[in-house]
């Protein structure tokens, strides 16, 4: 395992059929990349878990509401390389489900355009103590990824060549 900037991979990861077929098809090896939800964040990018209690997604919202600009400016921007990953979630104590979010940094799932020409991975279902995965080419950019149903920051995500 290689610690990259607070964050886990696991690799090269060859994706299964049913991995391929479930978040993507994805010819080739992956690098997996490691990240752990708990209440209202991520683990890692904040590196450290606030311990924030949460029954709901509004209770998230209101945390965040209150806490996210301070944390965002400490938290550490993830750095890749172009290439195909896998983004492997687990929820580790929030009481219902969650999911994940990558996109573009200027993704806007309203816009028709963007859904057909830019990069967005998504999924949810995410239940107490399991872990799911997301498979993404990632091309140079910047992206954001969150998790909606829990109600996280958007992280901040470079990727160079």
């Amino acid at each position: 395992m290689l610690r990259l900037f607070g964050f886990s991979l696991i690799g090269p990861v060859a994706t299964s059929a049913a991995l391929a077929l479930s978040v993507g098809a994805m010819a080739n090896e992956a690098e997996v990349v490691e990240l752990t939800q708990t209440g209202c964040q991520f683990v890692e990018p904040e590196r450290k878990d606030h311990g924030y209690k949460t029954s709901k997604k509004a209770d998230c919202e209101k945390i965040n509401g209150e806490t996210e600009k301070g944390r965002l400016a400490g938290a550490e921007v993830m750095e890749l390389k172009a290439g195909d990953y896998v983004f492997r979630v687990t929820n580790k104590n929030v009481p219902y489900p969650l999911g994940f979010w990558i996109r573009e940094k200027d993704y806007n799932w309203a816009n028709p355009i963007h859904k057909a020409t830019k990069i967005s991975v998504s999924g949810g279902g995410l239940t107490t103590g399991k872990s799911r995965d997301s498979s993404v080419k990632l091309k140079p950019g910047e992206y954001l990824f969150s998790c909606p149903l829990n109600t996280t920051p958007n992280y901040r995500l470079v990727v160079t060549e």
